[in-house]
């Protein structure tokens, strides 16, 4: 039988390809990771993604799968060892819910924590921010989402404690703390801990400077309307 040829459209700042890398290696799934520069992106982007023109893609054996929580269920299915969604179709359901969360509930109020540039509108983005944290929580069962082994929503959260730490360290405020959401601190130090996620996040003092030249960007440009 062929090997599977398998590879990754991908940008080192995006933290969807992160989760996506987190899943090929637990996996343990070889694959070639192709960079992409998203201010001019390449004919293979295109071809491959032609609807969302973004990363993350992957391209197994020349067919390609877009969208982070996507992809990570093709995965899953394709290659059946080290399942990462349980088996019981109700905390399959319960993943699937709690992955949905943290990609649109907690990664937006994130990220406003960093964009908006206005006092009040960056107070009511942290706020927004630290109850939509604070509901990710909730989710917990046990070490992880997934119980004691990390599972579906644990991956698709993943980008979490290390994006979130860069943000707060970049505006001066913390959106996660010990006494206010400690189990989600402790998911947190686990998460970041991880062997396999260390391996593929990018240098934190490279991910700090990106996000503060882009912040540093929004206030300029604030600054001159």
């Amino acid at each position: 039988m062929a090997k599977d040829e398998v590879k990754l459209l991908g940008f080192w700042a995006s933290p969807f390809v992160n989760i996506v890398e987190w899943a090929l290696r637990i996996k343990g799934i070889e694959y070639e990771y192709i960079e992409v520069d998203l201010r001019n992106k390449s004919p293979m982007l295109l071809q491959y993604n032609p609807v969302h023109k973004k990363v993350p893609v992957l391209i197994h054996n020349g067919k390609p799968v877009a969208e982070s929580l996507v992809i990570i269920e093709y995965i899953d299915e394709t290659w059946k060892e080290n399942p990462i969604l349980p088996e019981d179709s109700q905390k399959r359901a319960t993943a699937r819910f709690w992955a949905k969360y943290a990609e649109e509930k907690c990664g937006v109020s994130v990220y406003n924590a960093l964009c908006k540039v206005d006092k009040e509108e960056q107070e009511k983005a942290v706020k927004e921010a630290r109850e939509n944290l604070k509901t990710l929580e909730m989710g917990l069962m046990g070490k992880f989402y997934g119980g004691e082994k990390i599972g579906f929503a644990d991956l698709a959260a993943g980008w979490v404690p290390f994006w979130t730490r860069i943000i707060e360290e970049i505006i001066g405020v913390k959106l996660v703390d010990e006494e206010n959401m400690p189990s989600l601190s402790v998911w947190f130090e686990d998460v970041l801990h991880d062997e396999i996620l260390k391996e593929i996040l990018p240098p934190w003092d490279k991910a700090l400077a990106h996000n503060k030249a882009f912040r540093e960007k929004l206030i300029s440009e604030a600054a001159s309307t």
